[in-house]
């Protein structure tokens, strides 16, 4: 599709040219048998008619112009003629088209009649003639330059297409390698293919490192939070734990938890694709009342209600952590900036809104909040500030558009969209 594309355009801005040009010349043509018929014969009738007079003055009996084009009569003139006043006139006598110049010297009128016609054949003859040999040399040597572009193009068209067709996930920079190339190809496109094969293979290697990092994080971040999960889960266990170290296991258990959530939403997004992910059909509201019963434990000790309600049941198909990652970072920042009021979730047929009444954002500051580490309000404890880096780059890998609308000590309005989800109304 590239390469139709570039060669038509190119095609184009040739015809283009050429028709431009050719049209000027045709222009320059006919504006030139205008100047000559509507200037040059004037001037050339003026001449000869101060030509005569002179030599009439020197020699009364001076014969009268009489040629093939050019005719003259003295006092006596046709009747057609007879009346003109002086000065330049176009007639048609005897279907033949004429140029008139009438001029009075000493008590005489001088009547001069030029056959244009002859003159209008002439310049059309000597004019096109010329105009097409210049047409035919210009049409032939654009012919040649597109042959000449065309060919100079075809391998860098070529290579694009070489570049189309590598595996984003394993390029392989033999496919690249300019001794591939005709013998005959420039050598910016030579130096061209050599920089794109040296780039194929730093991308093999980002690759690697990228699975491999994936892999081993995988593995060496899990085994110790879940060795501490393990652990806090036995603490909780002993009956003679004390309350306040019963609080501290609880908030070690909340933070590994989170520390397990943040992993592996950062692990999910270093994916290239979610190739690997099951795909199943997901109840929205499920997942919601998982994370809202986890998030209410952000509220122990603040006078904050929060209620989830639902006029659909929501289902997609998409991997369930995903939308757990997403919608529990949603739900956390909501309990995380309220200190007093409440936290609603309610879910349609093809959304999920979630309202608090916390600090909100300022108008702003919203578009800010998408990048990472930036938090709503620095001074309060708790978050890491990627939350929604995270909610924004899962809404954009799987479609699902997320807006919020927010205004300082109001509160804060989420809105995600599932626009291929199905549901079914909750009849009450």
């Amino acid at each position: 599709m590239a390469a139709s594309g570039l060669r038509a355009r190119l095609g184009r801005a040739f015809l283009l040219q050429a028709a431009f040009i050719g049209a000027a010349a045709v222009v320059g043509v006919f504006l030139a048998s205008l100047l000559l018929e509507g200037v040059l014969i004037r001037q050339a009738l003026r001449e000869e008619a101060a030509h005569f007079w002179l030599q009439r003055e020197r020699d009364g009996v001076f014969p009268l112009p009489g040629t093939l084009n050019l005719t003259g009569y003295l006092d006596t003139a046709p009747t057609a003629l007879a009346n003109l006043p002086t000065g330049y006139h176009d007639r048609v006598i005897d279907g033949v088209a004429t140029v008139v110049y009438v001029t009075d010297r000493g008590g005489q009128r001088l009547y001069l009649v030029f056959d244009r016609s002859g003159v209008g054949r002439l310049a059309t003859v000597f004019g096109l003639l010329p105009l097409a040999m210049v047409l035919l040399v210009l049409y032939l040597s654009t012919w040649l330059a597109f042959r000449a572009s065309r060919r100079a193009f075809s391998p860098v068209i070529a290579l694009a297409r070489q570049v189309r067709g590598l595996d984003p996930a394993a390029p392989d920079p033999a496919q690249l390698d300019p001794a591939r190339l005709p013998r005959d190809v420039d050598d910016e496109v030579r130096e061209l293919a050599d920089a794109l094969a040296r780039y194929a293979q730093r991308l093999n290697e980002f690759v690697d490192r990228e699975r491999n990092f994936t892999r081993d994080a995988s593995h060496e971040l899990r085994s110790p939070l879940t060795v501490i999960q393990m652990a806090a889960g036995m603490l909780e266990a002993d009956a003679g734990l004390s309350d306040p170290s019963r609080r501290s296991v609880a908030r070690i258990v909340r933070a590994a938890r989170d520390m397990e959530e943040l992993t592996s939403a950062f692990l999910l997004l270093a994916r290239e694709t979610h190739t690997g992910l099951p795909l199943e059909p997901i109840c929205v509201n499920d997942v919601l009342d998982d994370e809202l019963d986890r998030a209410r434990l952000l509220a122990a000790g603040k006078p904050i209600e929060s209620r989830l309600g639902a006029t659909h049941r929501l289902h997609v198909d998409a991997p369930e952590k995903v939308l757990h990652v997403l919608l529990g970072n949603l739900l956390r920042n909501a309990f995380s900036y309220t200190d007093a009021g409440e936290v609603t979730v309610d879910v349609g047929a093809a959304s999920v809104v979630i309202r608090d009444t916390g600090v909100g954002i300022a108008p702003g500051q919203v578009d800010a909040m998408y990048q990472p580490f930036v938090r709503g309000d620095a001074l309060r404890r708790g978050g890491h500030g990627v939350g929604l880096t995270i909610v924004r780059r899962l809404s954009d890998r799987f479609g699902w558009p997320v807006t919020i609308d927010s205004s300082p000590g109001v509160g804060t309005r989420v809105e995600i969209r599932f626009p291929a989800a199905r549901s079914e109304p909750i009849v009450t």
